[in-house]
């Protein structure tokens, strides 16, 4: 185990002290047919979470699209290859976040990814592939990418959208 995973652990534990913490763990090969499953229990996990329906399905597409690409372009389609999926519930005062949300932290061990080529094409190049990014961008608060101790890991960050509070006189 390295370092990188012991102040994680001890970290989500002062989380689920304070009401945050892991709500879902995933790990399974990079086989693309388990791709449903983990779409269906995204879906799932947001719709409990309170978001909102199109919120769900962008969160869900998000992670679709961000798996695809580690399948597609760490792993170079092999079946067999080790992917982790950690979703963490985010509250205000429990971690630097300042809002309630929901992170997912995605990691592989694939090979490094250069971060300066985590750019989607241009998007009025019109042909297929290479919008990946651009939708994961549009659909989440946060992305962000590390490379820790020989693993991938790509966090994404949705935010919830609290409704406005309606005053009456």
């Amino acid at each position: 185990m390295s370092i990188g995973h012991l102040r994680r652990r001890r970290r989500t534990k002062n989380r689920a002290a304070s009401g945050n913490g892991l709500l879902l763990k995933l790990q399974l090969p990079s086989d693309p047919n388990l791709l449903s499953v983990v779409r269906g229990a995204l879906e799932r996990l947001t719709e409990a979470l309170g978001f909102s329906a199109p919120d769900c399905r962008s969160v869900t597409r998000a992670v679709d699209e961000a798996l695809t690409d580690i399948i597609r372009h760490c792993y170079q389609g092999r079946l067999d290859q080790p992917i982790e999926i950690s979703c963490n519930r985010l509250r205000p005062g429990a971690t630097t976040d300042p809002r309630d949300g929901l992170e997912i932290l995605l990691c592989d061990r694939g090979p490094a990814v250069d971060p300066s080529k985590l750019r989607g094409r241009q998007l009025d190049d019109l042909k297929p592939g290479g919008l990946g990014l651009h939708l994961i961008c549009q659909s989440m608060d946060a992305v962000e990418y590390q490379r820790l101790r020989g693993a991938n890991r790509f966090r994404l960050v949705k935010y919830s959208q609290l409704p406005v509070r309606q005053h009456t006189c």
